[in-house]
């Protein structure tokens, strides 16, 4: 049981790590223009469809995964709010949320094709 609980768990708190670093940085800005924006969300929602999949891995239930991916979400952008040159902003809440419910969908499917 413990192998079993390190082996879904231990991704999941590492990639919580790399956000929680990454919200850390006060600049992440790539001087690209409009396309700096763009290029931000799109990293948000990867994060954290990577983060979904894990989630949905670990706990084998997607709406647990769901919840406790957009708890994170929140956390995170809390954390923001503390970090110099960041903020924290609902629209990233939910473009995580989206990034998350992708990340699980993902996971659902490719566990399905490996059991069919």
């Amino acid at each position: 049981m413990r192998g079993s609980l390190a082996r879904n768990w231990v991704p999941v708190i590492a990639w919580a790590g790399v956000i929680f670093a990454f919200s850390a940085v006060p600049d992440l800005g790539t001087g690209l223009g409009g396309w700096d924006l763009v290029l931000r969300k799109i990293a948000h929602a990867t994060e954290y469809a990577i983060l979904g999949a894990l989630l949905a891995r670990a706990t084998g239930r997607t709406g647990v995964a769901f919840a406790v991916g957009v708890l994170y979400a929140i956390s995170d952008e809390f954390h923001q709010t503390f970090v110099a040159g960041r903020h924290g902003a609902p629209l990233d809440v939910a473009i995580d949320a989206v990034g998350v419910a992708v990340g699980i969908a993902v996971w659902q499917s490719v566990r399905t094709r490996r059991l069919a």
